[in-house]
């Protein structure tokens, strides 16, 4: 008897516990005595053992991860301040980079609004409504800009076919500027594969009017001029805003197979053309050195129908100064009061001489 009621004793006892070993709720006095307390919630306020009040503590698990997307963190308003100083530094930042541009003396901007063209705008600075609603592209509108076609190495060859059918491998650039921008930007999807290809077909239908020897000669100014007015036909006809500067060509040969048997070939006609050209040069110094002899005798006969001794006399001297002028003469004579013998150009040197000075003589 004494056991069973014990145990029914024990048994009242643990039904007012609660599942932790604490006393129920409106049960017990909440000491220390009633069992381990529950881990997950606080303890009551103004409560506690030890005959003192309980110390409260920090939010709860539960809480912290009820209010994790608030501003109301640990730390308190603090933390809200630098985050909105944060965004409020990135936003000027952004709006400082995509809204203000400076355009340089030989740029102008290209401005559209939300991907369709807008304005364009010329040097200085400039504002716009910030990414993406605005975008400003710069264009170099005063650069020449160069596109080569054809190569002068033996590597690449660009073949072109004349007017007497032969083949001439020639390499060209192209020199052009931009000459509107909402164009240049807009209207061709790439504008310098368009140049290099308009080059290329105008430069085919200029040296077909040509033959080989003019293509390779004389005629390369001429083609330069033609390829350069009908790329600017070609180019203005697709609204590009591009204008060609000038064509160069930076080699017209024969192709690489042929090309030594050429080089003789305008070898032997170059020396052709200067044999000719000396021949005629001759010719003409021949010419006008007769017909100044015959002036000249006709003069002389003139003169000697009016005094033929006189003019025979005086052409005799003249023949014999221009026999003996240059040559030593000695004068050798005979007579009783005449010098024998007279050194002429012993007495020429000496009078060509310069006469010496003595110091101090007047």
């Amino acid at each position: 008897m004494s056991e069973i009621s014990s145990a029914s004793g024990s048994g009242t006892m643990m039904n007012d516990q609660g599942p932790w070993g604490g006393p129920r709720k409106g049960g017990g006095d909440g000491g220390n005595g009633g069992g381990p307390r529950n881990p997950w919630t606080p303890p009551p306020q103004g409560s506690g053992g030890g005959g003192g009040p309980r110390k409260s503590r920090g939010p709860s698990l539960e809480d912290i991860f009820r209010n994790r997307g608030k501003f109301n963190m640990p730390g308190g308003s603090g933390n809200k301040s630098v985050w909105l100083l944060a965004a409020v530094a990135l936003v000027a930042l952004w709006m400082a980079f995509s809204s203000v541009h400076v355009l340089g003396a030989e740029e102008e901007g290209v401005v559209t609004r939300l991907g369709a063209y807008n304005r364009t705008v010329g040097p200085g600075f400039h504002f716009t409504l910030p990414a993406p609603l605005e975008k400003l592209q710069k264009v170099d509108t005063q650069a020449i800009r160069t596109t080569q076609i054809g190569s002068t190495g033996a590597s690449q060859e660009n073949l072109i076919l004349t007017s007497d059918q032969n083949i001439i491998d020639m390499a060209y650039e192209v020199r052009w500027s931009v000459r509107d921008p909402q164009r240049f930007l807009f209207q061709l999807e790439d504008p310098e594969q368009t140049v290099a290809e308009v080059g290329e077909s105008a430069m085919r239908a200029a040296v077909a009017n040509f033959e080989l020897i003019s293509a390779i000669g004389p005629g390369r100014g001429e083609i330069e001029a033609q390829v350069r007015e009908r790329m600017q036909q070609i180019l203005d006809s697709y609204r590009s805003g591009i204008d060609v500067q000038a064509i160069s060509i930076l080699q017209s040969d024969p192709p690489a197979e042929v090309n030594e048997a050429f080089k003789e070939v305008n070898a032997a006609k170059q020396e052709r053309e200067s044999a000719i050209n000396n021949s005629r040069a001759f010719s003409q110094r021949v010419i006008e050195r007769a017909l100044g002899d015959t002036a000249r005798f006709d003069k002389v006969y003139a003169e000697y129908r009016l005094a033929p001794e006189v003019t025979r006399r005086r052409i005799y001297y003249e023949t014999m100064e221009g026999v003996l002028g240059g040559v030593d003469k000695t004068i050798i004579e005979s007579g009783s009061n005449v010098t024998p013998y007279l050194p002429l150009p012993e007495l020429k040197r000496r009078a060509e001489q310069p006469v010496a000075t003595v110091e101090g003589t007047p």
